[in-house]
């Protein structure tokens, strides 16, 4: 099946090629129209040459993807002679809400598409130019190959219009996966009876122990914040109270994230140690995720409390500690709770592609189905075939 499905997007890559100046153009009419000064929202809507190209290598590692449909995952010869099988088989139909990002209506349909789903789409309204643009693209790969457009829909709504296709599952999807803020993802666990998947918030946190490369501490956390609108940004660090030449290691850090333009906060007792981290004292900042240049440090007791208080304030999606213990990396990574835990390394590497994905409809932040980024792979489900003689029970 995939052999016309990989036509499609032979297709959808050379008209993004094509037509690049022209996305561009339509993105343009779109920015004119953002508030510049929320600078995530600006980030995340910006089309340029490098977010055509990323489009571009979506599509064309999709189409090297191996395609797992129909694969057998489980086998059984009944006594009675019947055979009966498990496979791999498509969701059906998903139905994905996000927000000023265009380059979801490429990547998350290509990896719906991929897998033999359906997709309907829905982009935020700052996006609307730049999300046509390219569903038209969609459409006329997909006509060409002698595929219907209704394997990919773009809805544009109303607010009120698109509640009530969630509510009354308008469109007979299969799944929802709802990419956007809290507010968005209750009214879906709420009102929809759909299967839903959450991408939900990031609010990463790293660790830096007590034996930890300090150097390689500050280079990680630095990189943590080289995108801000990302939900792989890194938001909260614990070091701990232990680490040798700890006010020195600290004003050290402080200095380095506030030269290369970071709003350094910090909370609890880290504050009495430099006077140079700005206060803020709130408990509910340990729970938010900031979309900003701010970081927020703080100091941990032990291993064992910095686990906990990421397993409290968390996304439940990322988390690093930097340390040359290897023990204390492997508890780390079995007890935080979060889809991807990481050793001596960014959270900024939690995203599909660099998983060798091909790319990702969203990163789930549940436990059900998958649990981090979702590729091609993962947008399946399985099925039982039995196939018998006339067999009775």
């Amino acid at each position: 099946m995939n052999n016309n499905h990989n036509q499609v997007l032979t297709r959808l890559s050379e008209l993004l090629k094509a037509h690049q100046f022209e996305i561009i153009s339509e993105n343009q009419k779109d920015l004119a129209y953002c508030n510049q000064e929320d600078k995530a929202l600006y980030d995340r809507l910006k089309v340029d040459e490098n977010k055509v190209a990323a489009m571009i290598k979506c599509v064309e590692k999709a189409i090297e993807t191996e395609d797992i449909l129909g694969k057998t995952l489980y086998s059984y010869h009944h006594p009675k002679g019947m055979l009966i099988e498990n496979k791999i088989v498509p969701f059906g139909k998903i139905f994905i809400i996000y927000e000023s990002r265009p380059d979801v209506t490429i990547e998350a349909a290509v990896m719906a598409f991929k897998a033999g789903n359906k997709i309907i789409l829905k982009g935020g309204k700052e996006s609307l130019r730049s999300n046509l643009i390219l569903v038209k693209l969609w459409h006329q790969a997909l006509s060409e190959n002698g595929f219907s457009e209704d394997n990919v829909v773009y809805l544009d709504l109303s607010r009120e219009e698109i509640q009530e296709a969630i509510s009354k599952n308008t469109y007979k999807a299969d799944l929802i996966i709802p990419r956007g803020g809290d507010q968005l993802i209750d009214f879906v666990k709420k009102n929809s009876n759909i299967p839903v998947l959450i991408s939900g918030r990031g609010n990463n946190f790293l660790y830096v122990d007590d034996e930890a490369d300090f150097e390689m501490a500050k280079k990680i956390i630095l990189n943590g914040k080289s995108r801000i609108s990302v939900c792989n940004a890194l938001d909260k660090v614990i070091i701990n109270k232990n680490m040798p030449n700890l006010e020195a290691q600290l004003h050290d850090l402080v200095k380095f994230l506030k030269e290369n333009n970071l709003d350094v906060y910090g909370f609890g007792e880290i504050l009495k140690l430099n006077s140079e981290l700005q206060k803020n004292e709130n408990p509910e900042l340990l729970k938010e995720e900031f979309l900003s240049e701010k970081i927020v440090l703080l100091l941990g007791n032990s291993l064992e409390e910095a686990i906990e208080i990421i397993n409290e304030n968390s996304g439940g999606h990322s988390a690093s500690i930097i340390t040359t213990n290897k023990n204390k990396a492997e508890k780390f990574q079995t007890e935080v709770d979060c889809g991807a835990v990481y050793h001596n390394a960014s959270t900024r590497f939690t995203d599909g592609g660099e998983f060798g994905l091909s790319g990702e409809i969203a990163i789930s932040t549940q436990k059900l189905h998958f649990r981090g980024p979702l590729g091609i792979h993962q947008l399946t489900t399985n099925k039982w075939f039995i196939s018998g003689n006339g067999e009775v029970r």
